[in-house]
């Protein structure tokens, strides 16, 4: 089995990545494989609404110039994915609502072809702001048909320098929480 984590952060291996690597630990634990794409320096454009993905039909995006089309066969190889994004303006970043929108609607216009992949989100925040940013990640997974493990609390963890967030013990808790309740359903789904 294999989870891809699609990181959104502007800052390479900065909290969000932190975050995700938590989550990682526990997937790695029991053997599952694990890869994540930062957008660091490299974010996807937002959706040009050429909806050429309706007519092509063919799992990508017309706009080739970019990394969304790498993202997407990735996502397509993986039997789990994490979203990761911090929190900018009570939302996620630029590059991870351009991924929302563009990888979306590549998987709408390909009868939802992410669907029954087990998806997580995870946010990092400096104080306030991390639920709009969690739903809009939750909102995509839902969308499109992914089934949704919880975890012991909202999937946030507080930090604004890189590390901070290893200080929030409820959000690393919580992080492990998700990353063991990932697992549990991988392995149900995939028996």
């Amino acid at each position: 089995m294999k989870v891809v984590a699609i990181n959104g952060s502007a800052r390479k291996d900065g909290n969000t990545a932190i975050l995700i690597n938590v989550v990682f630990d526990e997937l790695k634990k029991e053997g599952i494989e694990t890869e994540m794409i930062q957008f660091a320096g490299n974010p996807p454009q937002g959706c040009i609404a050429c909806y050429k993905c309706f007519e092509n039909k063919n799992r990508r995006c017309a706009v080739e110039k970019d990394i969304l089309n790498e993202c997407i066969g990735k996502l397509l190889e993986a039997d789990g994915i994490v979203l990761g994004s911090p929190t900018y303006f009570s939302d996620v970043s630029s590059g991870m609502r351009a991924f929302i929108e563009r990888c979306g609607l590549v998987a709408r216009a390909n009868d939802y072809m992410l669907k029954y992949k087990v998806g997580v989100g995870v946010v990092a925040v400096r104080r306030a702001g991390a639920i709009p940013a969690f739903s809009s990640l939750m909102l995509f997974l839902h969308y499109n048909q992914m089934i949704i493990p919880g975890s012991s609390y909202w999937n946030l963890g507080i930090g604004r320098n890189i590390g901070e967030v290893l200080n929030d013990e409820e959000g690393i808790q919580t992080m492990k929480t998700l990353g063991q309740n990932m697992v549990w359903l991988l392995k149900k789904i995939n028996r």
